[in-house]
């Protein structure tokens, strides 16, 4: 397929990772940075403009996606976490016989009231497809006029995430128990009372953060630096004993990222205990999850010392996900599966020729 494909495309963007799997499937991507139509100006006028989505960086992106939409007639508009689009900008391309998928890590329906969606609501009942990863985000989308919800999981990338090299071991490790992350929800309390158990705990992410979240003697106990992405970010897996997963419950996951990006790095996975993790690992075997403060401090106290331990559920871990698909190729696979299905009914009410790869 040749996909328009408009996301944040930044250093560190989980968007980046997904385009090169596309690619590495065999499809041709027309990228578009979203993150260079971020508006300028003064902070409030900013504040205001993302709330109401509203300004000229909108009007440009959704005039330049058309643009390219008449120029490259794509097959597949492709919107990873964009919310900036107007509900005509996506009729126009299905006119012209382009199929329209979003794909939205974070909770539109959650209970975090996140500004900034408005023009996103107008959107659903507009786009070809959603994907989701949340069970329970399917319904709701049918609800506000989906057109089709696709579930899948958020995944590693393979030639970024991979285990460490032969012989990597504890004298290796300069991170006792490690989290690299940001503070949503009760996570830097969590990792707080961590400290306060005697716990070596290391901190990484953006520090006007977690300073704001921490008190000041968290801070300067837990904090190790800014935030880590791509190479870094997986050599302080590998430098990690145990490496911590959080959920974001204020989106309601049922899975993080993390985990999965930890368990490809071959890194030692100390989660969340929930369905979700559970139907991707085995416990104790594969990866070892708690339920609460307690149980994380018994956790850790009986696996630090044991490297032998850790390294034999990191080695399962790391063959489970990659036996099962836990990565971007085989989840974009997925996708693109779905989209071999929506994309000829699109194409033949927009009067599509396939000879002249336009509508005739």
């Amino acid at each position: 397929m040749k996909i328009l494909y408009a996301a944040p495309l930044e250093a560190g963007s989980s968007a980046v990772l997904r385009a090169l799997a596309l690619e590495r499937l065999g499809h041709e991507l027309i990228r578009v940075n979203t993150d260079d139509y971020l508006l300028t100006g003064p902070a409030l006028l900013r504040k205001i403009a993302f709330r109401l989505m509203a300004g000229p960086h909108v009007e440009r992106l959704n005039r330049d996606l058309l643009a390219l939409a008449a120029e490259h007639r794509p097959d597949v508009f492709w919107a990873d976490k964009v919310l900036e689009l107007k509900p005509g900008t996506l009729d126009r391309m299905r006119a012209l016989g382009i199929a329209s998928l979003s794909y939205m890590i974070d909770n539109f329906f959650g209970p975090r009231r996140d500004p900034g969606w408005r023009l996103y609501a107008q959107d659903i009942p507009h786009f070809d497809l959603h994907v989701t990863q949340r069970d329970v985000n399917i319904p709701e989308y049918l609800a506000a006029g989906a057109r089709d919800v696709i579930k899948i999981q958020t995944a590693y990338e393979p030639t970024l995430h991979f285990p460490p090299p032969p012989g990597w071991s504890d004298a290796d490790r300069t991170r006792e128990v490690s989290f690299v992350g940001t503070p949503y929800d009760e996570r830097a309390a969590f990792l707080t009372r961590l400290g306060e158990a005697g716990l070596p705990v290391t901190i990484s992410g953006e520090s006007r953060a977690w300073r704001r979240a921490l008190s000041p003697k968290a801070y300067t106990r837990l904090y190790a630096g800014e935030p880590l992405y791509d190479a870094k970010y997986r050599e302080a897996i590998w430098r990690s004993k145990i490496n911590l997963s959080f959920l974001t419950h204020s989106n309601r996951d049922e899975f993080t990222h993390k985990s999965f990006e930890i368990a490809g790095a071959g890194g030692f996975l100390l989660a969340e205990r929930t369905q979700g993790h559970i139907d991707r690992f085995r416990e104790g075997e594969e990866a070892v999850f708690f339920s609460d403060l307690e149980e994380c401090v018994v956790h850790i106290r009986r696996y630090l010392p044991d490297e032998a331990a850790r390294a034999r559920i990191a080695a399962a871990g790391h063959a489970r996900a990659e036996r099962d698909g836990y990565h971007n190729d085989r989840q974009m696979a997925l996708v693109v599966e779905r989209l071999s299905t929506i994309l000829p009914p699109v194409q033949a009410a927009a009067g599509y020729s396939k000879g002249k790869g336009q509508p005739s």
